[in-house]
């Protein structure tokens, strides 16, 4: 699995490590990047079609060394979003795609959802999204759901916000909720060896 990091944090950031240790301790090899940007110490993203390429060149890497098995790709925020919009534009060779906190709609943007480009995405998709997350709580996630041109699952972390942050009052620490999203990730992805992934919403 590669996951990309959301546009304000970098391959270390915690989410992604808790991800990578659950998918290391199933028996999953994972990876995660910096884009240029990150890697050059800048906080403003790059363009949108260097993103890609970033992107691009980072699953072409992934397949090499992969050696016939699968990959899947992913990210948190920003960084899954460009992964899906990577499958979108018929880039090959992803088993399945992970969204960690997508971001449907700018808190106060009154754009559209980000999901015109879903019916292109054609393999299984998880998306985990917190229930108190600004750019979409899974209630709005699961009407856009059966955009997505695969069988896609959603998992709701209750009480967590974009960054899958918890309240004290919730009774959660963080190491519960990076353990969840972990867990919830690393049994997705076995459901794709096994052949047994379906759609529907999660807990």
């Amino acid at each position: 699995m590669v996951l990309a990091p959301g546009a304000g944090s970098g391959p270390d950031s915690p989410l992604l490590a808790a991800g990578a240790r659950g998918l290391a301790a199933g028996g999953h090899e994972a990876w995660s990047f910096a884009f240029p940007y990150r890697a050059a110490g800048r906080r403003v993203p790059d363009p949108p079609a260097r993103l890609l390429d970033a992107w691009r060149e980072v699953l072409d890497a992934a397949r090499a060394a992969a050696g016939g098995r699968p990959v899947v790709v992913g990210g948190q925020s920003m960084g899954g979003r460009y992964a899906s919009l990577l499958l979108a534009a018929g880039a090959p060779g992803a088993a399945g795609l992970v969204l960690l906190g997508y971001p449907l709609v700018p808190p106060g943007s009154g754009r559209p959802p980000r999901s015109d480009h879903w019916p292109r995405v054609a393999v299984p998709t998880l998306v985990v999204q917190g229930e108190r997350d600004r750019f979409a709580d899974p209630a709005a996630l699961a009407r856009e759901l059966p955009r997505l041109g695969g069988p896609a699952r959603l998992h709701a972390v209750r009480g967590a916000d974009h960054g899958f942050g918890v309240r004290v009052r919730d009774g959660r620490t963080r190491r519960d909720v990076l353990d969840e999203v972990a867990g919830s990730v690393t049994g997705w992805v076995q459901t794709l060896g096994d052949g047994t992934t379906t759609g529907g919403a999660g807990t």
